[in-house]
């Protein structure tokens, strides 16, 4: 009996060692032990099947977490593992408070160059699917996340990641379902993360079908984020992007499509940084009226598409709602706008330093119908800072004026043409040599490997091989 049970631990410490060396991890306890046992910069391969745990696994540095492919190998939680959800909402800047076993994977704090790839992550009743804190190089590729309570991946302190190719179905903003009043900041996202630095999240895409009395989820959702690029990504939730916290430096984003708000506004941001941009945003299709929480100084928008129905006249397409005064400068160009509701831009604070040049803008009457000037300014800024020039504007149907505010008068608009602008007459007539409306036609492919075309106002989906 005891020659019988030595030999079968030995056979079971042989199987551990080869699946911490490559062989491919069969069954849930396999994968657990493997886990646990591998040393750092292992890679443990992971069959088809369904794997369910009763905690969470955690990774050391350098590992590679593969699966057989996206719904192939499935991990979960068994059905007695219940996280309870008393630390929801999580204190979002702050560790403290935080259960970082509410997720099926954790990876170890401090470390670097985990991979996770070509697996689906299934969590409706925990956090979420991947937990990082303080890690250099994570690399998530060909994962669906999906039905979570706060997010997809939670990170904290992340630099030098990549997060692309990956799904996001009902991966977080679900916890507070049936508890109305918890909105707004008070959910999580699909990616949540805190002190994002030279990351890149791109070809992803993000859904929400899920939908409750708190109907908030963000696609992204970043406090502070320096030199991250969100590109090619197609996010069809009510939040695409949040950027809210000041100091954001040097982030791109670029060739999405956006049927939520981008918002990036506290306090206009803070100071400049020495690139002199704290967000480029160009070549996206935007299809929410209400598309840019601001406000935020050292900000360019241009080349994009921003593409509404008449029916949906809720929004300013720059909305900014603060009191905090703010240097600047926004510089809003070459873009095609149809269909602003409320009006294009909206600043409630003190704002300096606009440039609105090359533009076609095309307004039509909403089902309101919405009547205000199409621009929006604080009576106290500097107008002599304040440019619009060079723009193609035309409203179609309903007459609107260009300016709310007598003050704004003082700006220097010249080189417009202006189609059925009631205040045209009070506007100064300034001619210049310079091009009218957008310096080239407006053609690029955006979403999830460019999944769609837009060429001017038309937009399809990218023909099939």
């Amino acid at each position: 009996m005891l020659v019988t049970r030595f030999a079968a631990v030995l056979l079971f410490a042989s199987s551990l060692l080869q699946s911490c060396e490559g062989a491919i991890v069969r069954g849930t306890a396999e994968l657990v032990a493997a886990v646990r046992e591998a040393s750092e910069g292992a890679t443990i391969e992971i069959a088809a099947g369904t794997y369910q745990l009763d905690a969470t696994l955690e990774l050391k540095a350098g590992m590679t977490l593969k699966g057989a492919g996206i719904d192939k190998t499935i991990i979960t939680h068994s059905a007695t593992w219940k996280q309870s959800t008393q630390s929801l909402p999580d204190p979002e800047m702050k560790l403290e408070g935080l259960d970082t076993d509410a997720y099926l994977i954790r990876i170890e704090r401090d470390t670097s160059s985990v991979t996770i790839s070509d697996m689906t992550l299934l969590a409706p009743v925990l956090h979420g699917g991947i937990f990082a804190w303080f890690h250099k190089n994570l690399h998530v590729d060909h994962v669906r996340f999906k039905d979570m309570l706060w997010s997809g991946i939670r990170t904290f302190g992340m630099q030098q990641a990549q997060i692309h190719d990956c799904e996001f179905i009902d991966a977080g903003g679900r916890w507070d379902n049936g508890q109305p009043g918890l909105q707004g900041g008070n959910t999580g996202g699909g990616i949540f993360a805190v002190w994002m630095s030279d990351s890149e999240i791109f070809d992803n895409r993000f859904v929400r079908t899920q939908t409750g009395p708190a109907d908030e989820f963000y696609g992204i959702k970043v406090r502070q984020g320096v030199r991250c690029h969100v590109h090619h990504n197609t996010i069809e939730t009510n939040f695409s992007m949040e950027f809210p916290f000041e100091n954001d430096e040097d982030n791109e984003i670029d060739h999405n499509v956006c049927f939520g708000t981008i918002s990036i506004p506290k306090y206009a941001g803070g100071a400049v940084p020495k690139s002199g941009r704290t967000f480029h945003i160009h070549h996206n299709w935007m299809k929410e009226s209400y598309s840019i929480e601001f406000a935020r100084n050292g900000v360019e928008i241009d080349h994009n598409l921003f593409d509404f129905v008449p029916e949906q006249d809720h929004g300013n397409l720059i909305s900014g709602f603060g009191d905090a005064a703010a240097p600047g400068p926004l510089s809003f160009h070459n873009n095609l706008v149809s269909n602003p509701g409320r009006g294009l831009i909206w600043i409630n604070e003190v704002f300096n330093n606009i440039v609105v040049r090359n533009n076609h803008i095309i307004a039509r009457t909403t089902v309101t119908p919405r009547n205000d000037g199409l621009f929006g300014f604080n009576g106290g800024s500097d107008f002599t800072t304040v440019f619009i020039r060079d723009n193609l504007i035309e409203c179609i149907g309903q007459a609107r004026p260009l300016l709310r505010s007598p003050e704004s008068y003082s700006a220097t608009i010249e080189n417009n043409i202006l189609i059925n602008v009631a205040d045209t007459n009070e506007l100064k007539k300034a001619k210049a040599d310079r091009l009218i409306g957008l310096e080239k036609p407006l053609q690029f492919r955006c979403g999830v490997r460019g999944e769609f075309t837009v060429d001017g106002w038309k937009t399809s989906p990218k023909k099939k091989k």
